[in-house]
């Protein structure tokens, strides 16, 4: 018996409890939290519709939220064209190995597309493994290393 598909949508103010379930799913993979006003903040930002709020995009099994992704547009020094920053990705362990990830990368390309913004990035943790070897056969790993303030 087929699978049923993966379909994508944009997040909606109703999704917000799957949202925060979802991205703390997320968060606890990276070994991280984040505060309430984070969880309130966030999820205001990606309903809200200020230039460089990011967005978000949401995956559904047979109805269900099985995923997410959020992404933002910013300018960059080196082009004219904006630039896409893919920022969280998570599928539901119980619906992984379906599509959903290589799902939701795709839907952020093809939003980046519609926005005349060409480049796509993200990062990710080196301990990622399984997201890697889907990073590897739909992006490019780069060899820069990243830095953050100490």
């Amino acid at each position: 018996m087929p699978r049923p598909p993966v379909t994508i949508r944009s997040l909606a103010p109703q999704d917000a409890p799957v949202w925060r379930k979802l991205w703390t799913g997320y968060l606890d993979f990276y070994e991280t939290s984040v505060s309430e006003e984070v969880y309130a903040t966030t999820f205001a930002r990606l309903m809200g519709d200020v230039p460089g709020d990011p967005n978000g995009i949401v995956a559904e099994i047979d109805g269900s939220v099985v995923g997410l992704v959020h992404y933002l547009m910013h300018r960059h020094t080196w082009k004219i064209e904006d630039i896409c920053y893919l920022q969280d990705l998570y599928t539901a362990p119980e619906a992984r190995g379906r599509g959903v990830g290589r799902a939701l990368i795709e839907a952020v390309y093809a939003a980046a597309d519609a926005a005349g913004t060409p480049s796509v990035y993200w990062t990710t943790q080196e301990f990622n493994y399984a997201g890697r070897m889907l990073y590897d056969r739909i992006g490019v790993k780069t060899p820069f290393i990243k830095y953050v303030r100490a």
